[in-house]
């Protein structure tokens, strides 16, 4: 009985090397779904609990412009920090095969995670110079000394990523 190769012979060349524009792009994409869909759930919760709070005087609640940029901006926030501070990826990046490293090709420290969630979440245009960028890193990249790498392994492996400065005593 022969088993499948966990990763495909014509994945394995960008296995470690750094996400192009187009990757990242569906990715987010994918993650936007993702947080719109948290949020719709978020607020039928809430319209069901005013609901059965006062069945026969209930009417949809009303929230301000602001208020909805704010919630949107803090679960995206979140949705972000939380999926590269625990995996690295957040569920668009596991879709598309990639991972966001520190430095060093590890998982980013919870900080750090939280850090380039906001710079993306208020400055989502520097998520395009990647496109433009030799080595694919975008400003929040650069800025935090972040890269956005293939890496279709289920868990972590915190490991050598070709083209990323490795910790002292990492092999």
């Amino acid at each position: 009985m022969t088993t499948a190769a966990p990763l495909p012979a014509e994945a394995r060349g960008y296995q470690g090397h750094r996400a192009g524009p187009v990757t990242r792009v569906v990715a987010a994409v994918i993650d936007a779904v993702v947080v719109a869909l948290l949020i719709a759930g978020g607020y039928l919760s809430w319209v069901g609990v005013i609901w059965l709070l006062d069945p026969r005087g209930f009417h949809l609640p009303n929230t301000t412009a602001f208020f909805n940029l704010t919630v949107v901006l803090a679960v995206l926030t979140c949705y972000l920090a939380l999926g590269w501070a625990t995996t690295g990826r957040t569920y668009g990046a596991h879709v598309m095969g990639v991972r966001v490293v520190d430095h060093r090709g590890r998982r980013m420290p919870v900080l750090t995670a939280l850090a380039r969630a906001g710079f993306c979440t208020v400055f989502p245009i520097g998520l395009l110079w990647c496109a433009i960028n030799r080595n694919n890193r975008s400003v929040q990249d650069v800025v935090l000394r972040t890269s956005v790498v293939h890496d279709w392994s289920r868990h972590a492996p915190w490991s050598r990523v070709p083209g990323v400065e490795q910790a002292p005593g990492q092999p």
